[in-house]
């Protein structure tokens, strides 16, 4: 029996959004900006959410969370996309590599779990309006939020563990810009199937567990919405939920089709696009869209400014 000689690999490259070097400088560029709206937006949301004491309710709580985490979101993966846009070579080391898969699982749980939370506060807030306050108190804002961190961990920290058992040979290319477990996988030399089962698993766990709450929570709104006998009490139930419900729709719609796509319909360009999406674009748009659409927010924004003219 032959022996085949493994040389074990220390680093990736990463073929990044796209390969062409005319567009590296242009993508530089868009990305750069992108990111500065991100932390500039999601910044200045937790900023207002602390500073105006009309936004110290569980809603706007949750939301301080959800922006910390669209700023750590996109700091996992933007900076090394624009340090290799501009260098010759793409790499990225192993264990850097694995680090940084750990923490976009670590976050992209979390986030998924933080929205389960605000449908969940939602449905407390139309479905139960007296109770309101006796369900949402602090004690219970604090566990669900911890709860999220918690499985998260779990959920990162178990995929991370079997991947570092795996071994990676050669120097290995990654089919995308930031160094996701799908991508990790295949580039494995060794047996991948109990870690793709677990991922796979673990996924699904976590995904039709999040996706229940926030599904649940929102036929129950609907339900309640459509109850209410004046338009203009319709409308304003709704606005009170419907910032929530377009990032609810933006995030699970693109990471459903990233991933849940079936192998006939499989594309190394929809993979990258899709990971674009849920991964940059949407932690950038989710402070416009509530900013745009929450009068609550708007007007604290408003008066922020205007403390910062005054000065």
């Amino acid at each position: 029996m032959a022996m085949v000689n493994y040389t074990t690999t220390r680093y990736f490259v990463l073929e990044g959004v796209s390969s062409d070097p005319q567009l590296q400088l242009f993508l530089f560029v868009i990305f750069l900006l992108i990111y500065l709206l991100t932390v500039v937006g999601n910044g200045a949301i937790m900023v207002v959410t602390r500073a105006d004491p009309h936004l110290h309710t569980p809603m706007y709580f949750f939301l301080f969370h959800l922006s910390f985490l669209d700023i750590c979101y996109s700091s996992v993966t933007v900076p090394k996309m624009l340090q290799n846009l501009l260098a010759g070579k793409k790499n990225i080391s192993l264990p850097g590599c694995i680090a940084q898969m750990t923490l976009i699982l670590l976050m992209a749980c979390t986030e998924v779990f933080m929205l389960s939370a605000m449908a969940y506060d939602r449905y407390a807030a139309i479905c139960k309006p007296l109770y309101y306050v006796r369900i949402m108190n602090k004690q219970v804002c604090m566990r669900l939020v911890g709860g999220a961190w918690l499985i998260s961990i779990l959920h990162s920290l178990t995929n991370t563990a079997l991947v570092l058992q795996l071994h990676f040979c050669g120097h290995k290319e990654l089919n995308n810009f930031s160094c996701e477990l799908p991508s990790l996988l295949e580039a494995s030399c060794a047996g991948t199937f109990i870690s793709k089962m677990t991922f796979l698993t673990s996924a699904m766990i976590v995904s039709s567990t999040s996706f229940s709450i926030t599904l649940v929570s929102y036929i129950c709104i609907i339900s309640s919405i459509l109850r209410i006998r004046s338009g203009e009490g319709r409308g304003k139930a709704f606005s009170t939920c419907s910032s929530h419900l377009t990032v609810v729709l933006l995030c699970y719609g693109a990471a459903f089709a990233r991933y849940l796509r079936p192998n006939s319909a499989s594309s190394v360009v929809l993979d990258r696009l899709f990971s674009v999406e849920y991964s940059i674009l949407t932690p950038m748009l989710n402070p416009i869209i509530y900013s745009l659409r929450n009068k609550d927010v708007k007007a604290a924004l408003g008066k922020l400014l205007g403390k910062m003219k005054g000065i």
